[in-house]
């Protein structure tokens, strides 16, 4: 990476493979940022109760996964890719420590260490590929 983890810009899919296959755990997260989300957890909203890290969805795909990964990958983006919509937010990736799971199942992560952020073209890619390949939004 040529800027720190925290300025590094993935501008696509093939990088963000690349970025997934020598990187253990990497997880994206849709808030304001690692400034911002330093120090903090997230909180279950329908219960108000504090979680105990940062509610995070998983880039390295389950060993059941036997589709290609830019698959895997274009799929999770797009799961919560709405959240981006939201003013002063954006998608990042990180890496850190499993504390335990949220209400939706999802990592909850300490001990963070960010990755970089996804330019909107990889989002708009993810976007492309979960439209062609999967039917999109048909389940949970």
């Amino acid at each position: 990476m040529t800027t720190t983890a925290k300025e590094n810009l993935v501008k696509d899919l093939a990088e963000l493979e690349r970025l997934v296959t020598t990187v253990d755990g990497v997880c994206l997260r849709y808030s304001k940022g690692f400034e911002a989300d330093s120090g903090s957890q997230s909180t279950d909203t329908e219960s108000g109760l504090a979680l105990p890290g940062l509610s995070v969805n998983p880039l390295t795909p389950e060993a059941w996964w036997t589709r290609p990964l830019k698959d895997w990958l274009a799929r999770q983006i797009c799961q919560y890719k709405h959240l981006s919509e939201r003013r002063d937010r954006h998608a990042w990736i990180l890496a850190g420590t499993c504390a335990g799971r949220g209400p939706d199942c999802e990592p909850l992560l300490t001990d963070i260490r960010p990755l970089g952020r996804l330019d909107s073209a990889v989002l708009e890619e993810a976007e492309r590929i979960y439209e062609e390949r999967f039917r999109a939004r048909q389940g949970p």
